[in-house]
């Protein structure tokens, strides 16, 4: 296994029309906005695109995007296991974004906020709500150690099970104007 070609966003621009771009964020994410032609391939459905994604590489070299450069790395690891070779955008969209570029967003789709902001906000009230719930009924108190302890092992294991659970959440999901996972794994292997 290598470890993946990072490319800042000035380098990536300047070579967009050469790469296949496979944005990993949740479809949500995703129709908020991403890189000119990027293909919606969510991280906890890129185990099933292998097969599409190897073909793609096959044709042009892959550039695997998400928020902020964490799950775009992880994703290129992982392909990277199954012997596809894959860069990362280097701070994600947001860095993308920040340095002027453009992103697409489909007509009519709904904006949803980043995935590590829902995490932050869920985990957030998740606490809050035990805290003062414990004063009421102190084994409330547990909720909070409990999404302590789910933290803390995100934080060891560099996985998230809160991000994985909103990203199945209605608001998470494509809307009816996107392409579907199957139709973006054909575009992808053809």
């Amino acid at each position: 296994m290598t470890t993946p070609a990072i490319l800042a966003p000035a380098r990536a621009a300047a070579r967009l029309g050469e790469l296949t771009v496979v944005d990993v964020r949740s479809p949500g994410e995703y129709a908020a906005g991403h890189l000119p032609g990027a293909h919606n391939v969510p991280l906890d459905r890129l185990d099933e695109a292998v097969g599409a994604l190897k073909s793609a590489a096959a044709r042009t070299p892959l550039l695997v995007v998400c928020a902020s450069g964490a799950r775009s790395a992880k994703g290129c690891a992982r392909l990277a296991a199954q012997g596809v070779d894959a860069a990362t955008l280097d701070g994600g969209t947001g860095a993308w974004v920040a340095a002027g570029y453009a992103v697409e967003r489909p007509a009519g789709a709904r904006a949803t906020w980043p995935m590590d902001r829902q995490v932050r906000l869920a985990a957030g009230s998740l606490v809050v709500t035990g805290f003062l719930a414990g004063f009421a009924w102190e084994p409330a108190h547990w909720l909070s150690g409990a999404v302590g302890a789910g933290l803390l092992l995100s934080g060891v294991t560099n996985t998230c099970g809160m991000a994985a659970v909103l990203a199945r959440l209605p608001h998470n999901r494509p809307s009816g104007n996107t392409l579907s996972f199957q139709e973006t794994l054909v575009r992808l292997a053809a």
